[in-house]
């Protein structure tokens, strides 16, 4: 029998039994966030690019409007929305880390908005401004199920950063290659407002997002497709993420 006093072997085992603890949240953490890098992955590349983004409003099942917008992003929560449209021409949306503005083009100053802002239909600026999972939410594999016929891990993610459009969100990424299937978009109050359904296509010789369609929980009627129609690398000047200069300055040919 062992001669070390019963509190010290006590003192040992809760010693390991915490590191376990700690060293398995640690894996969870770094797995989820390899999970959700590489979900991003398939909406976006780690560099400056260029996307051309269409958007759909359905109401009842029949097209209502469409809209296109060109999406310049960087690195650095940098990304500036350009409105092509005609009923929409000169406006723009700025995103700066957790900042937003909207610039109209007869208004002298960058107006501050939130990333729940609309645009069109469901689709908000933080939707279209490409936020990433992985830089702006944290959270937890809770679970695995069958969606849409494709074995699907679940993670349980809250966002920290108060710039997010959506506090909590419930992503189903494929098992085979983590590329999101489904999500469950909820507000701070805890109420599911969308449900974000994503469809995967071919492009440069690897498996993209093509569309993303969210359907609204409230007005069940109501369905807004946004497709990404190009992803282009592109080099972008610094000039372009500054509010002010984009008051003065039209971007013309951007």
């Amino acid at each position: 029998m062992s001669n070390l006093p019963r509190k010290p072997i006590l003192l040992y085992a809760f010693i390991i039994v915490l590191l376990s603890i700690t060293v398995a949240g640690t894996g969870q953490a770094g797995e989820v966030q390899t999970i959700l890098e590489t979900a991003d992955s398939y909406r976006l590349s780690q560099g400056t690019m260029q996307v051309e983004t269409e958007i759909e409003l359905y109401k009842s099942g029949k097209l209502d409007k469409t809209r296109r917008y060109s999406v310049y992003v960087k690195p650095g929560r940098r990304s500036l929305v350009i409105f092509k449209s005609a009923v929409e021409i000169g406006q723009k949306v700025l995103m700066l880390e957790d900042k937003f503005w909207i610039l109209m083009p007869k208004s002298r100053r960058p107006i501050r908005i939130t990333p729940m802002q609309k645009l069109l239909g469901e689709a908000s600026t933080g939707d279209i401004a490409t936020m990433t999972w992985s830089g702006d939410y944290d959270g937890e594999v809770v679970g695995a199920e069958v969606v849409d016929g494709i074995p699907c891990s679940k993670l349980d993610l809250h966002s920290i950063r108060k710039s997010t459009t959506y506090a909590r969100i419930e992503l189903y990424v494929a098992e085979d290659g983590h590329w999101p299937v489904r999500a469950n978009l909820y507000v701070a109050s805890g109420k599911l407002a969308k449900r974000a359904h994503f469809t995967l296509g071919e492009s440069e010789g690897r498996k993209q997002v093509e569309t993303m369609t969210l359907i609204d929980e409230i007005q069940r009627q109501r369905k807004t497709v946004i497709r990404y129609l190009s992803r282009t690398p592109r080099e972008i000047p610094d000039k372009f993420y500054n509010p002010m200069y984009l008051v003065k300055n039209k971007l013309q040919g951007w």
